[in-house]
């Protein structure tokens, strides 16, 4: 069968866009091809910094006929709704569609469409035209002469031809007739820009893929960036030294050539006294170039590799000669950087009053502890309405003290490390390269002789940054991580600044992802709202403090700002704060635990989403938590408690008690509408069920007798294995009664007395989970 040949070719292209701009235009043109009923056998896209390619194989040569039915109004409906009907199935009049009777509904109209096969040819030119015209590029650019006209093509740089052919193995392709914007399709191509930049004629796939080798081009981006790894490594190897592998940079530098040439270049040693990481960063970011390390000890060498794109007749030695004047000139920013750093603040008796405020006591002999005072001192402002950094590291610092004792951390060690956790902010080094912020604060905190754990809270409180980021380990680091993240999710509540749909400008879903694998990986008991109601109550204190009301009179004090009604906040005095609530006589604390409540939830979402991530069912998480215990802000219990049902309903116990609970709700639901609800709380009569005399009724209320005390005690000891073990000694005889017994009988008494006993089956379930929740 024929395949497809398409190639825009134009200026370079973003390397940051280019596999996002292949994957577009294979699912735009395959999506088009498949809506006219052309269907393919396999598709592929391709991109290098001049190109974007696609290759369908298997195309027929016409499409098959399509067939469609749409349904229309009912017969006798209004003039408009027929008219509109008309218009959209293309039909002239009524007597071209058909009437169809249903029982229900009556007589409808239906338009049967019939479209006949388009030859392939026609609709790929069609088609590829308005996917050039509209593609999705994060941005583009006019050109030219007709880049005065508003109408004129947009593509991400100047577009210069266009190459698209159709045709089978066994004859001659043919070229695909379009024209976009005065450039004409064609069978020509280009090769490397230095190499081979005159025109090549290709066929189809085959041979374009080998003519544009021969031109030194390879186009797959995934074949260029094998080949940089494997170069690489073998010159490193033939040094004695290693790559420091970085999948981000070589994606990005597959992205800025064609035909990847590996060069070896070299930096003074004096050099390495700078922290391994700024070395990296500099190199990486300024030269986009590897790094090496010596395997003995770790360490970087003063050795880096670059990517060239093009074989050098004197071997590539001007280039690297070039690289390395520029990583020389970087690195020397970088070591002025480290030192100033290092030393003291010239104006350093300014920052006294910061330090003392924020109990820096030995400021004038540690440089990290100036840093952290000058950043409070410049009222860096973190959040218009939640204050300064150095307010925020003053609130972060006294809950890291709160935290530590729960997470098994020293108080004055997690507090230490809190302080400083934004100290290096302000420095020279994370002013040039803000991906080291956390890293260089830990190398200023070791060079000055803080405590190990310190150091390592100061680099690892951001973490972790992702769902696969590692999660610190470290008490210290736990307890300041969650003190980060915590006021950062209750402030911008505070503030009613929550995501909203796609949009999550300050990473609020990262941040509660973060607390929830901080939580549940370290095995810690977070009482989540205890925490986060004085943190937000603290919050306002420093807002009131920061705008000094007048209607508050002097400065109040935690507890009188706690029991404070709202309505003595003046109109506009932290009323931001208050939106949601009408201005009663309810407390500061009450509003603001009445406000955290909406927290909760967003908590338990991200739960959901990280265990379903995880494989597990997101419905068990509502069945826990819907009983409303009071542990539901305990989500290392939640986490636990859902892991133990998930396994408990995998058994056939659980699978058979599950649809037992079903068949009891389902008829307790149906039998309360008529009796009202609520009508068969209360325990079933043991003397109505011996008057009965059913095996299987007297063995579920045993059954429930003994089970459900044990249930409730495995519970309140969180032995939750040993509350499910509980419930699977129902399962006999739950089956036993549903086979058995007849559930609405005759008898009034019996009936209602039955009805009892299925609720406190429902009741008892209820003490591990509401089984109502969970689907199946």
């Amino acid at each position: 069968m024929p395949d497809l040949l398409l190639e825009l070719f134009s200026e370079e292209i973003p390397a940051r866009m280019q596999r996002k701009a292949a994957d577009d235009l294979r699912k735009l043109v395959t999506d088009a091809l498949f809506e006219r009923g052309l269907v393919y056998e396999g598709a592929k896209a391709f991109a290098t910094p001049r190109r974007l390619a696609l290759h369908i194989a298997g195309l027929p040569v016409r499409g098959s006929a399509i067939r469609e039915e749409r349904k229309g109004p009912r017969v006798g409906a209004p003039d408009a709704a027929v008219q509109g009907f008309l218009k959209a199935a293309g039909l002239a009049s009524l007597d071209q569609a058909t009437i169809v009777s249903d029982p229900k509904k009556g007589d409808s109209y239906i338009a049967v469409i019939e479209k006949p096969g388009q030859e392939t040819i026609a609709a790929i030119a069609e088609i590829v035209p308005g996917v050039i015209r509209s593609f999705p590029w994060p941005k583009s650019m006019r050109w030219g002469q007709a880049s005065a006209a508003g109408a004129s093509l947009r593509w991400v740089r100047p577009l210069h031809s266009i190459l698209c052919t159709f045709g089978a193995e066994t004859e001659e392709p043919e070229v695909v007739p379009f024209e976009v914007d005065g450039i004409v399709s064609g069978n020509t191509t280009h090769g490397h820009r230095f190499h081979a930049p005159g025109a090549i004629t290709v066929r189809r796939f085959d041979d374009y893929v080998a003519s544009l080798e021969q031109a030194k081009v390879v186009l797959d981006a995934d074949r260029r960036k094998a080949i940089i790894l494997a170069d690489a490594k073998t010159l490193a190897f033939a040094q004695g030294l290693e790559l420091v592998e970085d999948e981000g940079l070589l994606e990005e530098v597959a992205g800025l050539v064609e035909w990847p040439v590996v060069l070896m270049g070299a930096f003074e040693e004096r050099f390495l006294e700078i922290p391994d990481e700024a070395i990296r960063a500099t190199i990486r970011a300024n030269q986009k170039c590897f790094v090496l390390r010596d395997p003995a000890t770790g360490n970087l060498a003063n050795r880096f590799l670059l990517t060239a794109n093009l074989l050098a007749s004197d071997g590539g030695a001007a280039i690297v000669a070039g690289n390395e004047r520029v990583v020389r000139a970087r690195l020397s920013d970088a070591a002025y950087f480290f030192a100033t750093d290092k030393g003291n603040l010239p104006d350093l008796e300014t920052f006294a009053e910061s330090a003392g405020k924020l109990g820096l006591k030995d400021f004038r002999t540690k440089p990290l502890d100036q840093r952290m005072a000058k950043l409070d001192k410049l009222g860096v402002v973190f959040h218009a309405k939640l204050g300064t950094q150095g307010e925020r590291v003053q609130r972060i610092a006294a809950l890291a003290r709160e935290l530590a004792p729960i997470v098994g951390a020293d108080p004055e060690q997690a507090e230490r490390a809190a302080k400083l956790a934004k100290a290096d902010l302000p420095t020279e080094m994370v002013g040039e390269f803000p991906e080291l912020q956390g890293l260089m604060g830990r190398k200023y905190a070791e060079l000055q002789g803080e405590h190990a754990s310190v150091c390592a809270a100061i680099e690892e409180h951001y973490k972790p940054l992702g769902p696969s980021d590692r999660v610190p380990t470290d008490p210290v680091s736990v307890a300041v991580a969650l003190a980060d993240k915590l006021d950062t999710l209750v402030g911008f509540w505070a503030i009613d600044e929550k995501p909203t749909g796609s949009k999550d400008p300050y990473a609020l879903r990262r941040a509660a992802l973060g607390v929830i694998r901080l939580v549940v990986e370290n095995g810690v008991r977070l009482p989540t709202m205890k925490l986060a109601n004085p943190l937000q109550i603290g919050i306002i204190k420093q807002l009131v403090r920061a705008q000094q009301r007048k209607d508050l009179g002097p400065l109040v004090q935690y507890e009188e700002i706690a029991n404070m009604p709202i309505s003595q906040l003046g109109a506009g005095d932290l009323g931001f704060i208050f939106e949601r609530f009408e201005r009663t006589e309810m407390s500061v604390a009450e509003a603001a635990y009445s406000g955290l409540k909406d927290l909760l939830s967003f908590f338990h979402d991200r739960l959901k989403v990280m265990l379903r991530d995880q494989g597990a069912r997101h419905d068990l998480v509502d069945a826990v938590l819907g009983e409303g215990t009071e542990g539901s802000d305990d989500l290392l219990l939640i986490t636990r408690r859902v892991g133990a049902l998930g396994r408990f309903l995998e058994t056939e116990d659980g699978k058979s008690l599950l649809a037992g609970y079903k068949r009891a709700a389902n008829i307790l639901k149906a039998e309360e509408k008529k009796d009202g609800e609520g009508a068969f709380a209360g325990a079933a009569d043991l003397g109505l069920i011996a008057q009965a005399g059913l095996i299987e009724e007297k063995g579920l209320a045993v059954a429930l007798a003994q089970a459900t005390p044990k249930a409730e005690s495995a519970v309140a000891a969180e032995d939750y294995e040993g509350a499910m073990a509980a419930l699977a000694d129902l399962r006999p005889a739950v089956d036993a009664f549903f086979d058995k017994v007849t559930v609405n009988d005759p008898d009034p008494a019996l009936r209602a007395n039955r009805l009892r006993l299925l609720n406190q089956l429902r009741a008892a379930t209820r003490a591990v989970a509401d089984f109502g929740r969970i689907a199946g």
